[in-house]
């Protein structure tokens, strides 16, 4: 792939001419110009992580190579980027057998099993010292792809190691992936290249989100995110998955006429090769060195910085580098004896289901909750885990007294991933799911398109205290000293019925209280009566409509003058403005012609909670236009302190770092945020300091 300065300026000076260029009829040759400049930007963005172009150029260049194509269909190539596109279902999935059997790898979990695995290397090669690459080891689902004159011909998965699923229609949607790549420079007639699919961790979150905006549970890891999507059999959803495809290992290659004289010598030169095809190999990743102890130095440095990655790995691979080495030291049936796995701490555990208790959310949604035998799961003791709905518990065949896999990754909330049913003795008994809300008895509702069942009396007592506990929460109205803990217990004492009470309630009640000395009641009082002040969005946030987090609630609240303002508009006007789709118009519509909810409103505004405010949507500051994120540790302001001093500037968020980023704002311990930015050269990066420097803080 072209990554030298006069081929980029080439391909930069062709995009520009073609953005400017009305698609007039055109021959073959220009065509063929067009689609290497959509190669190109694919890499850049999908390989790379450094795109050129926006995304609107990208797609206007997308839409001409289209318009083209559609006037001159005898120029089609497979290869072209119009052709990733699925042409509907599949069938089903033939079985293919490996040019080469897939193996397995020796695993590790400790420094004794690596430094017995070099003594046997060093054994047979007789050497006193061996040269090894390490790499992550990518958490997803192993992919073969073969490539034959240059062209795509089949994406295989794994299977049993000698034949798997041909999911070619799945692998051309996955733009990391080239449908092309000049193989016939090296001689190359056919070559099959191993590797990984991956969702992202920030993918994989969006993922999860939209499962659970459709009360679907959201899955346990990236890893079954990933394998799952390459199963699907419409290829158009695939695509919309945003899968990534890492390329670590050539296992076969056929040359035309005869084997050329440039024979790769190392692993390392073997992933720069790849690399320089277009294919996104993990040479940035990986790490040579010399000797077992530095490997284990990488491996260590590696794991502490795991969870800051951008992708889930659950360990490192270590290869000989030497390929000739490589084929001296041979395989065995099962695994090649010059690469070993090492694994890290394990993230997950076993464990029994002892019992299942429904709990009523603010919305009436009524969540199952696992009671397990605690276990320690990544550092972590484990003992209750959302089992999410009732279809759930169906699909993973759940029954009390089942022995149960359990994960945890990263910060990750601990999922069930599977029943350990060869282990049941008889003795399990089934989950059943209550009819009745198990807090006020109302029988539970499930609208046909949900999976969640729903207690839909307003005033059930689980739901009023949610309600608070989320009105009062930092994010909301930021009530200090009114947590979780203190809402429920003034609840039971009778002290607190709704949320209007919070502006009514007589604190002085606290005295003797245990707990409330003087300074804890004056502090209670001051944070009620600041509260009141707080801006609209995060009033609009408090109120706990379904559907609307922070990002919507500031969106609305600069739509608007006053928060009654909602009760006279359309769904369809709601629909009309920026985030808000068909499920969060007919939600906050629902809401504001609730008349429970407007008299709540209405309290509010009584007690004197401000209800209104100048839209803010023409704010000029210092900051005005400007983008900003941050990253690491701030050590003077807290996170969210900062994001309202941008805003208060006129500056705007943003969630990633892309070309859109004018500012990247470092802490301590910033990640790989930091590292995509430097890659950009438009992105700035300062420290707290500098950032406090430029607000004249």
């Amino acid at each position: 792939m072209m990554d030298n300065k006069a081929s980029i300026l080439l391909r930069q000076q062709q995009t520009e001419k073609w953005l400017k260029n009305e698609a007039e009829d055109l021959g073959k040759e220009k065509i063929e110009e067009l689609r290497d400049v959509l190669r190109f930007h694919e890499h850049r963005y999908y390989v790379e992580n450094n795109p050129l172009i926006s995304d609107f150029e990208y797609d206007t260049l997308y839409k001409q190579l289209e318009k083209l194509e559609k006037d001159h269909p005898e120029l089609i190539t497979t290869d072209s980027p119009t052709q990733r596109v699925g042409s509907g279902l599949i069938k089903d999935f033939p079985k293919t057998k490996h040019l080469v059997p897939m193996l397995s790898l020796e695993n590790s979990y400790n420094e004794d099993d690596l430094l017995d695995w070099d003594r046997k290397a060093k054994e047979l090669s007789g050497l006193d010292m061996i040269e090894y690459s390490v790499e992550p080891k990518f958490d997803g689902a192993s992919i073969s792809l073969v490539y034959e004159d240059d062209l795509l011909v089949r994406g295989v998965t794994r299977g049993d190691g000698e034949t798997g699923d041909d999911i070619t229609p799945n692998i051309r949607q996955i733009r990391s992936i080239p449908l092309s790549a000049d193989f016939s420079k090296h001689h190359i007639q056919q070559i099959e290249i191993r590797g990984e699919i991956l969702m992202n961790k920030k993918n994989f979150e969006k993922y999860n989100e939209g499962l659970m905006e459709e009360g679907l549970p959201p899955l346990a890891n990236p890893r079954n995110a990933a394998a799952g999507s390459l199963r699907i059999k419409d290829s158009s959803i695939v695509r919309k998955r945003n899968l990534e495809g890492f390329l670590y290992h050539v296992s076969y290659i056929s040359y035309k006429n005869e084997e050329p004289k440039d024979h790769l010598p190392s692993h390392s030169d073997m992933l720069q090769l790849l690399w320089d095809m277009g294919f996104r190999s993990p040479k940035k990743e990986m790490k040579v060195v010399k000797g077992i102890s530095e490997v284990v130095k990488v491996i260590n440095e590696l794991e502490e910085k795991r969870d800051r990655l951008d992708y889930e790995i659950d360990g490192m691979v270590i290869k000989v580098n030497n390929l000739d080495l490589q084929e001296k030291l041979g395989m065995t049936s099962h695994h090649p004896r010059w690469a070993m796995a090492f694994k890290f701490k394990a993230r997950q555990a076993t464990s029994k289901l002892l019992d299942v208790q429904f709990q009523v959310g603010r919305t009436g949604a009524v969540t199952p909750v696992a009671k397990i035998q605690p276990v320690q799961v990544g550092g972590v003791t484990v003992s209750s885990i959302s089992i999410h709905n009732e279809d759930y518990i169906k699909d993973k065949d759940l029954k009390l007294g089942d022995s149960i896999l359990i994960e945890r990754s990263g910060d990750v909330i601990p999922q069930i991933v599977k029943s350990l049913t060869d282990l049941r003795t008889g003795g399990e008994k089934n989950i059943v799911f209550p009819k009745h809300c198990p807090e006020c008895e109302a029988e539970l509702f499930k609208p046909e398109e949900e999976a969640v069942w729903r207690c839909v009396n307003i005033n059930c007592k689980a739901q009023v205290v949610e309600r608070i506990i989320h009105f009062v929460s930092k994010d909301a109205m930021d009530i200090k000293s009114f947590g979780e803990a203190n809402v429920r217990k003034f609840f039971e004492m009778g002290l607190l019925k709704d949320i209007p009470g919070i502006y009514s309630f007589d604190v002085d009640q606290l005295k003797g209280i245990e707990g409330f000395g003087e300074k804890s009641i004056t502090n209670l009082k001051d944070a009620i009566t600041q509260s009141k002040q707080q801006p609209l969005h995060r009033l609009i946030y408090a109120l706990g409509i379904r559907y609307v987090g922070e990002t919507t609630a500031k969106t609305l609240a600069q739509k608007v003058h006053n928060v009654f303002d909602f009760e006279k508009m359309t769904a369809e006007e709601l629909m009309n403005l920026e985030d808000v789709g068909v499920k969060v118009a007919a939600s906050i519509y629902e809401f504001f012609h609730n008349h429970d909810n407007v008299r709540m409103l209405e309290k509010l505004r009584e007690r004197g909670v401000k209800t209104e405010e100048e839209p803010t949507t023409l704010i000029a500051g210092n900051l005005s236009g400007m983008t900003f994120l941050f990253t690491g540790t701030l050590s003077k302001l807290k996170r969210a302190e900062a994001e309202a001093l941008v805003e208060k500037e006129g500056g705007k968020i943003v969630s990633g770092v892309s070309s859109k980023l004018n500012f990247l704002i470092t802490g301590e311990d910033a990640g790989s945020k930091l590292e995509k930015a430097k890659k950009i050269p438009s992105v700035k990066i300062l420290s707290e300091e500098e950032f406090l420097s430029l607000l004249n803080v």
